[in-house]
């Protein structure tokens, strides 16, 4: 069973910085490939980024290439999403997600576990 929970979300001025954790009870944890997503009100849900099982090959959506980081520490089963430089088009509920499968994937259908989401919202 893999119950995801994200942390970390708030407010904050454009130009700062937020660090959101996902944390997952499950034991298979270092084996899914683990990915964020976002959704602004209005917006379809897209794709953040996406780390491998290994940590060692992530992806980055254009949006964010640059500024956010993904990680993840498989010891204590949590990923991480470093975001740096925010501007106001980045508000949104950011999700944390997991998919059966070693490669990594930008489909948010491929995905199989989503957490409940964590609301990031920056001011200008």
């Amino acid at each position: 069973q893999v119950q995801l929970v994200e942390s970390g979300g708030g407010l904050v001025q454009a130009g700062g910085s937020l660090r959101l954790s996902c944390a997952d009870s499950g034991r298979t944890f270092n084996s899914y490939t683990m990915g964020w997503f976002r959704q602004a009100p209005g917006k379809e849900r897209e794709f953040v980024a996406a780390i491998r099982w290994s940590g060692i090959t992530t992806y980055y959506g254009d949006s964010v290439k640059g500024r956010f980081t993904i990680s993840r520490d498989n010891a204590k089963n949590t990923v991480y999403l470093q975001m740096n430089s925010l501007k106001p088009e980045d508000s949104a509920v950011y999700y944390c997600a997991a998919a059966r499968t070693r490669m990594v994937v930008t489909d948010q259908s491929k995905y199989d576990y989503w957490g409940q989401g964590t609301q990031v919202t920056v001011s200008s």
